[in-house]
């Protein structure tokens, strides 16, 4: 097998419902712009407020995808 190197980059998804749907919205975002998604890793969770109140849910997503240069 011929080995292989792959890419990650960090997105932040948001969702006003929840953790899952704002780490959803990221990767389902990157899988419109890249090829061959390996992992996604949430690194980080986090919430806008106003007012004391939830308005967002924040969701740092590291995401692999298989390296073939130039990007």
């Amino acid at each position: 097998m011929p080995e292989s190197v792959y890419k990650v980059i960090e997105l932040v998804g948001t969702s006003t419902e929840s953790w899952e749907k704002a780490a959803a919205a990221a990767v389902r975002q990157a899988a419109q712009k890249l090829r061959d998604l390996r992992v996604a890793e949430v690194s980080e969770l986090d919430m806008q407020l106003k007012d004391g109140e939830v308005q967002s849910y924040r969701a740092k997503v590291k995401v692999s995808f298989k390296y073939e240069g130039d990007a």
